[in-house]
């Protein structure tokens, strides 16, 4: 078992002091976006073994020396020689992009589309990064809100028609006219494809209306204080929004459209970089291909609220395979909690002062522990682990 130096990430939509002030160190000024648990070859976590030459080694180095050892046989026979998933704490201190992700299959063709075709790998244009889907889930430790998934089009088209912007007409007629497919696809087509000069000037109208009819039109007003003239901020009016309150979570799958807008989260995803952005970002959008990937149906939020099993812990359940997310809330004076499972896992500390092993972790701490490692877990805290399912 081995102790983590995770990297934090400083995207400019990042908390400057909520990941602070979980670490108890004091905030830089600078934004502090997410830090990464794992060993995603972007910034894989770092860890130093007893009998090494006392030096950090990156995790991905560690992994690759011994697939088996670290990660146990059976997670290496399922998703090859590589941690299938990425944990991280994500501070949002302003709206990340719009966007979606594909599933395995869209991801495997789509790279290999772009591969064949020779697309740089760190060109601005390129869409897929890897042949990998990500299916993702966030669990708030502070209140967090964010949009997740279209609202049904009469709810959408209710909203948008509210503001009293002539040039959203058309929108809301779509939407009352068609059938839910057909209304949401090609109103959001409408939206991406919409003259940019003329959509600015919707964009600030429909801000300043948003902002004056305040209430459930409030987040659309702060979408459009950071991203002014954006057509993201009318394609985000065609969504849900949620807001989850410390320990409740969101899945989200191949296909839905979604957006986080403030707050403090635990987030675990398969390790993949496919994003497809649908706005509310300076960064490259593939209209033709995004409208490919995205599915078309309303939906009603799903906010997962785990229940503590006999053993202690409290499981998000999802239907991905590549990853495992669970509370512990250690209470004083209680019996440890055994953790020693036959697939590898990343415990991470969010409060109070547990012991994992022989290891103390304060908030914002973690460890790295290979398949089949006994390990428990005792003290007084909270405790996220992440694992597979193998």
């Amino acid at each position: 078992m081995d102790r983590l130096s995770n990297t934090v990430r400083p995207y400019a939509w990042g908390s400057t002091t909520a990941i602070p002030a979980l670490l108890g160190v004091a905030p830089t000024g600078e934004p502090q976006a997410e830090m990464w648990m794992g060993a995603h070859p972007g910034a894989p976590s770092r860890i130093t073994r007893p009998g090494a030459d006392g030096g950090e080694r990156p995790l991905t180095e560690v992994i690759a020396a011994d697939p088996e050892r670290e990660l146990g046989p059976a997670a290496v026979a399922r998703f090859g020689p590589r941690l299938p998933f990425l944990l991280k704490l994500l501070a949002a201190g302003a709206p990340l992009s719009l966007q979606v992700h594909p599933d395995l299959e869209q991801a495997a063709k789509g790279y290999a589309d772009e591969e064949s075709r020779g697309v740089p790998a760190d060109a601005p244009h390129r869409t897929y990064k890897d042949a990998n889907h990500k299916p993702e889930l966030i669990c708030a430790l502070t209140p967090f809100d964010g949009l997740c998934g279209f609202r049904r089009p009469a709810e959408a088209a209710d909203a948008i028609e509210a503001l009293g912007v002539g040039s959203l007409k058309p929108y809301v007629d779509l939407l009352r006219a068609h059938p839910e497919e057909a209304a949401l696809r090609e109103v959001l087509t409408a939206i991406l494809t919409a003259d940019p000069a003329e959509m600015a000037d919707t964009v600030t109208e429909a801000a300043a209306a948003a902002d004056r009819l305040g209430g459930a039109h409030a987040p659309y007003a702060r979408i459009a204080h950071h991203f002014p003239g954006d057509p993201g901020v009318i394609a985000a009016m065609l969504l849900n929004y949620v807001q989850l309150e410390p320990g409740e979570a969101l899945f989200l799958g191949a296909g839905v459209p979604h957006a986080y807008l403030g707050g403090l989260g635990v987030e675990i995803m398969a390790n993949s970089d496919n994003v497809l952005r649908c706005g509310l970002t300076p960064k490259h959008i593939d209209v033709p291909e995004l409208l490919r990937i995205v599915r078309f149906e309303a939906t009603d939020p799903d906010i997962l609220r785990p229940e503590a099993s006999p053993s202690g812990e409290e499981p998000y359940e999802t239907p991905a395979d590549e990853f495992r997310l669970s509370r512990y809330d250690l209470a004083p004076g209680a019996a440890p909690v055994e953790l020693t499972v036959a697939t590898p896992q990343i415990v991470l500390c969010t409060a109070g002062a547990p012991q994992v092993g022989d290891l103390a972790l304060a908030p914002g701490e973690s460890v790295f522990v290979p398949a089949g490692e006994t390990v428990q877990a005792s003290g007084t805290g909270t405790l996220f682990r992440a694992t597979v399912v193998a």
